[in-house]
Parts: structure tokens; sequence; C-alpha cells
């Protein structure tokens, strides 16, 4: 059985105590942290830049995920390189006449590429790009916010992915994932789940984390 990276997204969490957060995270069985990058344009609400990965970066023990949701990714790459992540995903629709480009930019800083597409982007318009990643990110809510439903029909991406790579790449799901949405992607063949509100609104964040495995 394939590992699951479970990967709590940091969107969800207490801003004014961000580094007692990570450690909770860490400290309940997280794999990586999830970093959500929105820039107001691509998605219709404003985050967090480099400077807070930066900061990430000082207190967090394991991986930074992150996940680029912003117009033009190729201009930020090097900056969230440089501030500590380890992981960066941008969203093909964003980058459609560079996406070789971006993922070879993003390779140059020796880090790990992740793809994503959005609920309306077929999984079809990636496939020329699955040997070239070493993630591709489905989301199965529109992205920009969080505590929206699951979208079962964005999941079965997951299994046309799996027809077409030829390399062990992760498949990651995030969008309205609980316990449930998880299971039904574990099954689908998703090797890492992103969650945000079934995570911290939870009583016990390590028994919710390993619950999604």
């Amino acid at each position: 059985m394939n590992k699951i990276y479970i990967s709590p997204s940091i969107l969800s969490s207490d801003f004014a105590n961000l580094e007692n957060e990570i450690n909770k995270l860490e400290a309940s069985g997280a794999d990586w942290i999830h970093v959500d990058v929105m820039d107001g344009h691509f998605v219709p609400n404003i985050t967090i830049g480099a400077p807070v990965v930066k900061a990430i970066r000082k207190i967090c023990s394991i991986p930074l995920d992150v996940h680029l949701m912003i117009e033009n990714p190729e201009k930020y790459i090097k900056d969230f390189a440089l501030a500590g992540s380890d992981i960066i995903t941008f969203h093909y629709e964003a980058a459609k006449n560079s996406v070789i480009e971006t993922i070879e930019l993003i390779k140059s800083y020796e880090k790990k590429v992740g793809l994503s597409i959005k609920p309306n982007t077929s999984s079809k318009a990636i496939f020329p790009y699955i040997d070239m990643v070493d993630m591709i990110l489905i989301m199965t809510v529109e992205p920009g916010f969080g505590g929206q439903k699951f979208m079962e029909n964005c999941a079965l991406k997951i299994k046309e992915i799996k027809t077409q790579q030829n390399k062990d790449i992760i498949i990651q799901v995030d969008g309205g994932i609980n316990k449930d949405t998880a299971e039904i992607c574990r099954n689908y063949g998703a090797t890492s789940l992103v969650a945000g509100n079934y995570l911290y609104t939870s009583n016990n964040m390590k028994e919710a984390i390993a619950s999604l495995r």
C-alpha cells in the first residue's frame, strides 16, 4: 500500500498563533505543511506571500508544501524557492503558455514540482506534463476559500491521471477532505490529502490526521 502524505492546510489555522499551530500539526503526525498562496486575481482571496513562508521555514521541521494560486507563477518561483519551500505547486490554468518553463524553473532550484488543475479543467490538459513533475494536485473545490463541499466528480480525475503516469508521482487532492471523502480519494488512488477545516474543528488533531490515512 502506498504511503498517504497528509498535508494540513494552515489556511484554517489561527495566524496569531501560527508557531503553536504548526508545532501542534507536527506533533499530531502531519507529513507536510500545506501553504495556500493566493493573489486576489487568479482566485478571489488574498493570503500570504514568500516572507511568511520564510518565517514558517524557521520554525517548521517538516516539508513545506506550497500551493501557488496566483497569476504568472513563474515571476515568483525564485522568491518562494529561496524562502524555503520544499514542494512548489502551480496551476496549469495560470501558466498555460509557460508550463514547461515553470516546471524547469522550479527544478533549477532543486525543489519538487507540483502541477494543479481546477475543477473545470480536464485531466487530459495536463497529460503531456505528468512525467515532468513530482506531484499532481487535483482540486475538488473551487480554489479560494476553505470549507467548501467536496466534488466527487473531480476526484474521478485521480483514476484518469493514474492511467497515464509512467513513474511513481504523488497524486494530491485538496478540497472538502474529511474522513469519508478521504476514503473515496484513497480508493481512487490518491497518495496525498490536504485538509483544513476537518482537522482544525476536530477534538483530537492526531486522531483526525490518522483517520485520513
